[in-house]
C-alpha cells in the first residue's frame, strides 16, 4: 500500500472568469471545488492507476469533512488525524490566460495534535510499502517535522518520496535520516543552494553531486516543458519530453510524484520510472482538472520520451 501524506490540505476553489477587474464586482459563471493539497493530487492519480493507496494528514472542521466526503465518493481510502482548527481554502482566479492565487495559511496545529498524528502515522507506516510526503507544513508544527516522520519511516525500512521546498527541505537534507527521493524543480534547487540554476545539464550534474545530497538515492529535478534531469545513485539521466498542448499545469508535479511512487513501488527500471513519471505529469497538464489524467493517451506519450545517461 502507498500512503500519501498531506499535512496542510485544502478545498481548492477555481473561478474561471473572462476578465479580472480590481475594485469592482467580478462574476464567475462556473465554480469548481475539489479536495486539494499536493498530496491529495498524488492520491487521485495513484487511484486512477489502480494502486492500493491511502490518504492521510491533518484535517478539521466543515471543510475537512467535505474533503473526506469527496474522497469517499471517489472510493479513495483515507486515515486523517483530526484537528480542532478548520481546514483551509485555496482560491484560483483564472483570467486573461493568467492564474491569480489566494492561499490561506490554514490552521495552527497544537503539540497534542502533532503527537496524535505521529501515533497514527506509526501505524500507517507499518502497513505501507511506500510513502509520499507533499507540500508545506501548517503553522504550529516544527520545521523539522518531516525529519521526524522520515526517521520513523526509516526505522521500519519504508521508503519515502519527499516533495517539499524551502526550510523544510533544507532541514531534511542536513539530518541523518534521508528520504529515498526528492523532487525539486530548478527554482527550488536555486533557492536551496543559493545559486541560480537554469536547465544547464553540466551545472545540474555538479549541483546534484554536492555533499548536501549524499545519502539520497533518487533526485529528480523538474525542468518544466524541457523535461527533467535525474540522479539515481551515481547515474545521471536527461529526460526529454515532447511538446504538448498545456491546458492546466497545476498538479503536474504531483502527478509526476504519483508516477515515481507507483513505478518504484513496482520495482520498475530507471528508464520506466522516469518515463512513467513524466508521462503522468504531461497528461495532467493536458486536462482542466487538477490531479486527473487521461490514460488513453499514456502509451502514445510514453513512446515519445527519451531517457539518456549523461
Amino acid at each position: 500500500m502507498i500512503v500519501t501524506i498531506t499535512m496542510n490540505p485544502s478545498i481548492d476553489i477555481s473561478y474561471p472568469i473572462e476578465a479580472f477587474s480590481l475594485n469592482t464586482v467580478n462574476r464567475a459563471p462556473e465554480v469548481r471545488k475539489t479536495a486539494g493539497g499536493k498530496g491529495l493530487n498524488v492520491t487521485r492519480v495513484l487511484k486512477q492507476l489502480k494502486a492500493d493507496v491511502t490518504a492521510s494528514g491533518l484535517i478539521g472542521g466543515t471543510l475537512g469533512e467535505a474533503i473526506k466526503k469527496e474522497l469517499a465518493r471517489l472510493e479513495i481510502k483515507h486515515a486523517f488525524s483530526q484537528i480542532k482548527g478548520e481546514t483551509r481554502n485555496c482560491i484560483a482566479l483564472l483570467h486573461d490566460g493568467l492564474q491569480t492565487e489566494i492561499l490561506e495559511n490554514g490552521p495552527v496545529i497544537s503539540k497534542a495534535e502533532a503527537q496524535s498524528f505521529l501515533e497514527q502515522f506509526r501505524g500507517l507506516v507499518d502497513q505501507a510499502s511506500m510513502l509520499t510526503f507533499s507540500g508545506s507544513l501548517p503553522a504550529g508544527l516544527p520545521k523539522d517535522f518531516y525529519v521526524e516522520m522520515i526517521a520513523i519511516s526509516n526505522q521500519k525500512n519504508r521508503p519515502v518520496i519527499l516533495d517539499c521546498s524551502g526550510e523544510s527541505l533544507a532541514m531534511v537534507l542536513n539530518q541523518e535520516h534521508k528520504p529515498l527521493l526528492i523532487k525539486p524543480n530548478t527554482d527550488e534547487l536555486s533557492e536551496l543552494l543559493g545559486k541560480q540554476f537554469s536547465n544547464d545539464i553540466k551545472g545540474l550534474k555538479l549541483a546534484l553531486s554536492k555533499p548536501l545530497f549524499a545519502g539520497i538515492e533518487w533526485i529528480v529535478v523538474s525542468m518544466g516543458s524541457e523535461g527533467a534531469f535525474a540522479k539515481h545513485n551515481d547515474i545521471f539521466y536527461r529526460v526529454e519530453i515532447p511538446n504538448i498542448n498545456v491546458v492546466n499545469p497545476v498538479g503536474s508535479g504531483d502527478s509526476t510524484v504519483a508516477g515515481l511512487a507507483y513505478a518504484i513501488d513496482k520495482s520498475e527500471s530507471d528508464e520506466e520510472v522516469l518515463k512513467r513519471a513524466n508521462v503522468l505529469g504531461m497528461l495532467n497538464a493536458r486536462e482542466s482538472l487538477t490531479g486527473h489524467v487521461d490514460l488513453s493517451h499514456y502509451q502514445q506519450l510514453f513512446a515519445q520520451i527519451k531517457v539518456t545517461k549523461v
